[in-house]
């Protein structure tokens, strides 16, 4: 793809259904959102969230067991990041916005918006505009290239 030589599309369109089920599944089956921030929180303990944590803890393994087979499965997917230091600030600085905003991208984005949530409304677009200018800034700066 012109400007994207290493997008994969249909890669992109099968996880984004799998994604839709899976949140579909979480909302119809169990009447909860598939929110991670919320369902890792309910997981650890430090939530009181309607979900039992069994259940958030069943989803929660379940996405890391699903990455660990897709990595297994996959040839040529490679992961880099820029150091430890930088996996723990950034986590710690994605925990606190999901604190600040109520949920992460996952939980507003995709289960949020299919609801039509106001908050979901006002913060998906948010958190796009936040990355693009990130991306920006970094690419001006010659970081992450």
């Amino acid at each position: 793809m012109l400007g994207f030589p290493d997008a994969m599309p249909l890669e992109g369109l099968v996880g984004g259904i799998m994604i839709g089920i899976a949140s579909a599944i979480m909302l119809l089956g169990a009447g909860r959102i598939a929110g991670i921030s919320g369902l890792l929180t309910r997981t650890a303990g430090m939530g009181s969230g309607g979900t039992p944590r069994k259940v958030a803890a069943s989803f929660i393994v379940s996405l890391l067991v699903g990455a660990l087979v897709v990595q297994l499965l996959s040839t040529g997917v490679v992961s880099r990041y820029p150091g430890a230091a930088s996996l723990v600030v950034g986590g710690l600085l994605v925990g606190f916005g999901t604190r600040l905003g109520s949920g992460c991208t996952s939980g507003h984005g995709v289960c949020g918006m299919s609801r039509l949530s106001r908050r979901s409304l006002i913060a998906t677009p948010v958190f796009i505009i936040s990355g693009m200018i990130t991306v920006a800034v970094m690419n001006f700066m010659g970081i992450g290239q």
